[in-house]
């Protein structure tokens, strides 16, 4: 069954057709994003974004109803601990609120941790079960609303947003270790590697990595903070007006 919890039958292979076609539909649609910002700058999206925020919130709730009704829930991997979890609530967050501090992290967690997520997952379901669409989908949203509020909204972040970034990931860094070792999990790979390809494979031996993806994380977000800052020094506003119309 496409719900239930037996992997037989959908077997998740990197870089299959499966995974090519999710691969491909990041780029087309972050491409589709990047072309049409100024046809989609006019638009009202206040309502769009509370739906979106709401199926987030649902679409997570059934995934976690699906780990407890298959016996798959617990505590040392299904808390929301991982990078990509902490994105998506920050990309909730976002959508609610309109405030920055979310977008100037989540433009960071989202680049680089959810895209790599999409390029090289930890997954074991495959097309087209619960799971596989779970994954996919909840990272390319992700990944498509941090693009959203760059390309259409005009947010941009600043030299301090990795500052910023680099203090909220490093305050949550210690507690995450202390759960890792209370409830024997790796969020976060923060107590081995995981046994797929990524890219922490490149970085050394427990716990070296740890320290590198400190290093790689001050370099890569540098890249992004050049690639998306605000070029013509304009500072855009955040919206006072957080009514759905």
């Amino acid at each position: 069954m496409w719900f239930g919890g037996q992997v037989e039958g959908y077997r998740f292979e990197m870089f299959s057709v499966s995974h090519i076609v999710m691969i491909a539909l990041l780029l087309i649609g972050s491409t589709l994003l990047l072309l049409r910002r100024e046809k989609l700058k006019p638009i009202e999206w206040a309502k769009f974004e509370f739906w979106l925020a709401v199926f987030l919130i649902v679409f997570e709730a059934v995934y976690h109803i699906w780990m407890l009704w298959n016996h798959n829930w617990l505590v040392s991997h299904s808390l929301p601990l991982e990078l990509c979890n902490i994105s998506w609530i920050l990309t909730i967050l976002l959508l609610f609120t309109k405030k920055k501090i979310f977008y100037e992290i989540l433009l960071f967690t989202a680049l680089l941790g959810a895209s790599q997520a999409v390029f090289t997952p930890v997954l074991h379901y495959d097309f087209p079960h619960f799971r596989f669409f779970h994954f996919f989908l909840t990272h390319l949203i992700i990944i498509w609303v941090s693009l959203f509020f760059t390309w259409v909204k005009g947010y941009r972040p600043t030299i301090w947003s990795i500052v910023k970034l680099f203090v909220f990931l490093n305050v949550l860094l210690p507690f995450i270790l202390l759960i890792n070792k209370w409830v024997n999990g790796n969020y976060m790979f923060l107590s081995h590697k995981p046994a797929s390809a990524s890219l922490l494979n490149y970085l050394g031996p427990y716990p070296v990595y740890i320290l590198s993806m400190e290093a790689l994380l001050i370099v890569l977000s540098s890249i992004v903070w050049l690639l998306f800052r605000e070029k013509d020094g304009n500072k855009i506003k955040e919206p006072k007006d957080f009514s759905i119309r």
